[in-house]
């Protein structure tokens, strides 16, 4: 009986943290397809179905200009901070050279720094150095908030790997690119992907720097392009709300496309690092 009634409460209590979690969600797309969005109906149920508010969304804003922003910042966040951090994290785990536990340490302290104390000092240099209003400028920094967290876990996967297992090929007559590429890559291909997913989610959400390095309305990121939709006139809710539908279904893809190694790298990670 105690049994029964502790798994009623589990499911009882699931459920509702489902529903919570949810329900923001469930809004946003509620109101999204609401033809009384901008009426102030923002109901997790529409009172109707409609598409004006993607086609106004799509067809009459620059939102797709920001949509594909988004992606070649995200993509080159991504690429860059994979490559980086994973020669990084095999010469940290790998080398010893001096000074190799205060570079560790000093990746974990860079963790610990909040990116809004940085957006002043970032902002002066990325001024000083001509990348300002520039999508590669606003990579860079991303990659750089990126690589620390990237760095700490690959290095994780890369001390697990046997040392016996490199050794091995090297012994076999296999050069170094290839006892990389074939033995350790392989073997260290989750965690490369739990880290590329981080690495997606900062490039494609961060509001902050996007909004503080860009003043031409052409470079603007989705994040910061979703203010456009705020005006002195008015909130427009049902293209607000349409645009961060949007906004979600890369994410949501990319996590489908990834999920099985993702979970494989986080776990890995959890017990390996």
């Amino acid at each position: 009986m105690r049994g029964g009634l502790r798994l009623s409460g589990l499911i009882i209590a699931s459920l509702a943290v489902v529903v919570f979690s949810l329900f923001p969600i469930l809004v946003m797309m509620g109101t999204a397809v609401d033809p009384a969005a901008n009426a102030g109906g923002r109901n997790v149920i529409p009172t109707g179905f409609t598409l004006d508010h993607f086609r106004n969304v799509l067809e009459r804003t620059n939102f797709p200009r920001y949509l594909l922003n988004s992606l070649i910042v995200a993509a080159v966040t991504v690429i860059a901070s994979a490559l980086l951090s994973l020669f990084a994290a095999v010469a940290v785990a790998r080398f010893k050279f001096s000074g190799r536990t205060k570079i560790l340490m000093m990746i974990l302290i860079i963790q610990m720094v909040p990116m809004e104390a940085l957006v002043i000092p970032l902002f002066i240099q990325a001024r000083n150095l001509g990348l300002l209003n520039s999508l590669l400028g606003l990579s860079v920094i991303y990659i750089a908030f990126s690589l620390s967290f990237a760095i700490w876990m690959l290095r994780g996967f890369v001390a697990a790997v046997p040392v016996e297992l490199e050794e091995a090929a090297l012994l076999d007559g296999a050069t170094w690119w290839q006892m990389f590429w074939k033995i350790l890559f392989p073997l260290v291909a989750p965690g490369l992907v739990a880290v590329s997913v981080f690495s997606f989610i900062l490039a494609w959400n961060e509001f902050i720097f996007a909004l503080t390095f860009m003043s031409d309305t052409s470079n603007y990121t989705a994040a910061v392009g979703l203010r456009t939709f705020f005006t002195r006139g008015g909130t427009d809710w049902g293209s607000v709300m349409a645009a961060s539908t949007i906004i979600t279904l890369p994410v949501l893809l990319f996590f489908v496309a990834v999920q099985s190694r993702l979970s494989t790298g986080l776990m890995s990670g959890a017990t390996k690092g």
